[in-house]
């Protein structure tokens, strides 16, 4: 009896509970509603995910959406089976690196692994369009910017080379014309000259054995420079910066041709590059004059100054006649043209074609100082010279004068009257037409 009052006593007390739990739920049935909301949501996420799954694992078909939830949940499950083995038999190797994740979603920017051609399609179009922007700046692009700058170089190299060698061209042009000229005029004016070549002919030529250069000397026709050039090629100096004055023209550092040998003379004749270089005939007269004559001088005042005063100077000056000082271009000319001068000719007014002897010795290259840098740096090039061997620029005897122009010289001749100056002419004739210079004034025949 007193079980039976305590079962009823809990059954009282269990429906009030109920009352209570109807009137105010508990936690529980919010916990539980949260979890439904929750399997809400989980189910909706897995219809998009297998979407996915269908791209992904081509020939696996869902039925339609009155399947129970049951049924889907376990195809499901079968379908991520299927496409997980796959995935494993398609894992790469240890070492290797995958390009995606194998769950990635369709929509992510980045590109899937797709068994479809349609897919590679589908994620390429996504690609351009999405990220159209980024592959404009993108490190990838900059290979093709360095290209086309080593393009913009190559093709700036291409064009010097080209203009290179169209100057290469020119200057060799040039050269052959100007050995034509004197072939021509020596086949003319000299055809019944000897052919023997002596000692004579090759005093005034300097021997540079390393790279077989043969020079011819022309005073006041860049001669110190050119002896400056020959002493670093023979290794004498180790840059022209180096060579005074008095090193180039007193130190005898060069061997002269004449100081060889027959044989010596002809072997080198024969295999040498022979070197000529040359100057406009009056611009070089007055050169000459200047230096000698009009700058102190121990040796050519006494020497020529001297006996040129005391012929052709009237009523001249004790002082004058005993230094040698002051002879004027005047005076000088009548020294030049007369056929009985007091004193002999010297090499600084001596014509080219008589100290070089052009019609014996066939010269391979002549050269002018009216274009000296650019002869004289081409011929350099050609003997295959040091590349940061250059022709100088040294003004030897008197460095503060001006050099003798065109307008130097004509203000000297315009002292003459016209038949010295066409005397003048006619001295240098040979030289004229040798080495194709134009007459200087119009008044000349």
């Amino acid at each position: 009896m007193l079980f039976m009052d305590c079962k009823m006593l809990d059954v009282l007390r269990g429906r009030r509970r109920l009352r209570v739990w109807v009137c105010k739920p508990p936690c529980s049935f919010w916990f539980l509603l949260l979890f439904a909301v929750g399997g809400l949501v989980l189910f909706i996420h897995l219809q998009d995910l297998s979407d996915m799954v269908l791209q992904q694992a081509p020939g696996v078909k869902f039925r339609g959406t009155t399947q129970s939830r049951q049924e889907q949940c376990a195809q499901f499950s079968e379908i991520l089976g299927s496409v997980s083995a796959r995935l494993q038999r398609q894992r790469p190797e240890e070492g290797d690196v995958e390009p995606i994740s194998p769950m990635q979603l369709p929509n992510s920017p980045k590109k899937q692994l797709s068994a479809t051609p349609g897919s590679r399609e589908q994620d390429s179009q996504q690609v351009t369009k999405r990220h159209r922007k980024l592959l404009k700046t993108s490190a990838i692009l900059r290979p093709h910017t360095n290209t086309s700058s080593s393009s913009s170089s190559s093709a700036a190299a291409a064009a010097a080379s080209l203009l290179s060698e169209k100057n290469t061209r020119r200057l060799s042009d040039v050269q052959e014309a100007r050995k034509r000229i004197v072939r021509e005029v020596c086949g003319k004016y000299r055809s019944n000259i000897s052919r023997t070549i002596t000692p004579h002919h090759v005093s005034r030529i300097y021997v540079e054995d390393r790279h077989k250069l043969l020079y011819c000397e022309v005073p006041k026709a860049g001669c110190s420079n050119w002896k400056r050039v020959l002493m670093v090629l023979a290794g004498v100096a180790n840059s022209t910066q180096d060579i005074n004055h008095v090193a180039v023209h007193y130190d005898n550092h060069l061997k002269r041709l004449d100081s060889f040998d027959r044989q010596g003379i002809t072997k080198r004749l024969e295999t040498y590059t022979k070197v000529l270089f040359v100057r406009e005939p009056m611009e070089r007269l007055v050169s000459a004059f200047r230096d000698k004559f009009e700058s102190p001088n121990s040796y050519y005042h006494p020497v020529f100054g001297k006996p040129i005063i005391s012929k052709y100077r009237v009523n001249a000056s004790q002082t004058a006649l005993k230094t040698g000082s002051g002879v004027t271009f005047r005076e000088f000319i009548h020294y030049l043209l007369d056929v009985h001068r007091p004193v002999g000719m010297d090499i600084h007014w001596e014509a080219t074609n008589q100290l070089c002897s052009p019609c014996h010795l066939r010269y391979d290259f002549i050269g002018k100082v009216e274009t000296l840098e650019e002869d004289a740096n081409f011929l350099l090039r050609k003997i295959k010279a040091p590349e940061s061997l250059t022709y100088p620029s040294f003004k030897d005897g008197n460095p503060k004068a001006a050099r003798t122009s065109t307008q130097i010289t004509q203000h000297y001749f315009s002292q003459l009257n016209a038949s010295e100056r066409q005397r003048a002419y006619d001295f240098y004739y040979m030289d004229y037409l040798m080495f194709n210079y134009s007459k200087p004034y119009k008044d000349l025949y």
